[in-house]
């Protein structure tokens, strides 16, 4: 099994079949399910916070990621998210 961990890069591919890597900023789960946020790692090496997308991917029990399906979920795991990422500035 391939756990994908923060501070992880891969590869991804767009529906273009662009490839980009890409850099996980956390990983969190949302009612038992895994995701993980990530951002290009061109907009993490130019440092530009305001202007980096971030994109959160679903990770299944063998370690594939797949896009999120719903504007539902993308919102529960958005939040989840911004607690990990305020939890973490508190530390």
């Amino acid at each position: 099994m391939n756990i994908i961990e923060a501070g992880e890069i891969f590869t991804i591919s767009d529906k273009g079949e662009e490839e980009q890597q890409v850099e996980v900023l956390a990983k969190m789960t949302v009612e038992g399910i895994d995701y993980v946020a990530v951002s290009f790692l061109d907009d993490i090496e130019d440092d530009t916070d305001d202007d980096m997308d971030i994109f959160f991917l679903k990770v299944d029990e063998d370690g594939d990621i797949a896009p999120i399906a719903t504007d539902q979920e993308f919102q529960k795991v958005s939040a989840a998210f911004d607690e990990v990422m305020e939890a973490e500035e508190m530390e």
